[in-house]
């Protein structure tokens, strides 16, 4: 758990570092948006070589990354075996009454693949911006809904303040169990059941502790005379032309996958098709 890289902030002075938030967060719309319409081979080799250029200008460790995927571990395979057991297709083998397909094959692979690089495009979010100024950024990015009476401050402050605590609770509950198990409790023998029963006595204490921390921040907000709405800033966001730049290559990857998606489809090349 202590692996776990969403709501973590890598320090460093790279070019995504110094990016607007803004900037960071459509990125990151972008890429979960493509993933899900990237439909050959060619388009998902040029989402690879553009998420290498991405991680490669932040200068996060790949390492860090990688182990962040630990925490979609069970996630990714159930996936993928329910993709592979309930595609219909061309059979290869089969296992008694499981029969196994060439697009099932295919169609898992594919989706463990947007499932990787979805944590590894929001993770590099995260880990490139600081709490504060993801908050900026959605407050500003949604700005507009301010007109219609949204709680656009309001929303921005709670998602940043659920982005912060993730990697909080997790120490907690890393803290927990270690006590938990000085004391003699066993979280690994037993039927399924037994296993389930046995994290009560790490469940209850985490969310007595997280109702206790809630409670201290709402306390320290109000002391600081915290009430939303429209509230100053001592650095206000102002892009800068790194940042009009970054929007360039974006609107370009864009332009490429959609491009490379229609070439395929309408010229017709099936082999390159994943199913």
């Amino acid at each position: 758990m202590s692996e776990i890289t969403i709501g973590n902030y890598y320090p460093e002075n790279s070019i995504i570092h110094r990016l607007d938030p803004r900037v960071k967060l459509f990125g990151t719309l972008v890429l979960i948006v493509l993933l899900f319409v990237i439909n050959n081979f060619f388009a998902y080799g040029v989402m690879t070589l553009y998420l290498l250029a991405v991680v490669k200008a932040s200068r996060v460790p790949f390492k860090k990354l990688l182990r962040g995927l630990r925490a979609i571990l069970f996630i990714l395979m159930f996936s993928i075996i329910i993709n592979i057991l309930l595609t219909n297709g061309h059979e290869l083998f089969h296992i008694g009454s499981i029969s196994i397909t060439e697009e099932g094959l295919i169609k898992g692979a594919y989706m463990a693949v947007r499932l990787v690089y979805l944590v590894i495009g929001t993770s590099i979010m995260t880990l490139t911006t600081t709490p504060n100024d993801l908050s900026d950024g959605l407050e500003k990015s949604f700005g507009f809904l301010k007109s219609v009476k949204f709680p656009v401050h309001e929303i921005a402050m709670i998602m940043s303040l659920a982005l912060r605590f993730v990697p909080t609770l997790m120490e907690e509950t890393e803290k927990i169990t270690k006590a938990q198990k000085a004391r003699g409790a066993d979280f690994e023998s037993g039927n399924l059941i037994n296993r389930a029963k046995s994290f009560i006595p790490i469940l209850i204490p985490l969310f007595v502790s997280s109702i206790r921390r809630a409670l201290d921040l709402a306390t320290a907000m109000e002391a600081r005379c915290y009430h939303g709405g429209n509230r100053t800033k001592m650095k206000p966001l102002k892009y800068e032309r790194r940042d009009g730049v970054a929007y360039g290559i974006q609107f370009g990857f864009i332009l490429l996958i959609v491009g490379l998606n229609l070439l395929v489809t309408i010229g017709g090349i099936h082999w390159l098709l994943p199913f």
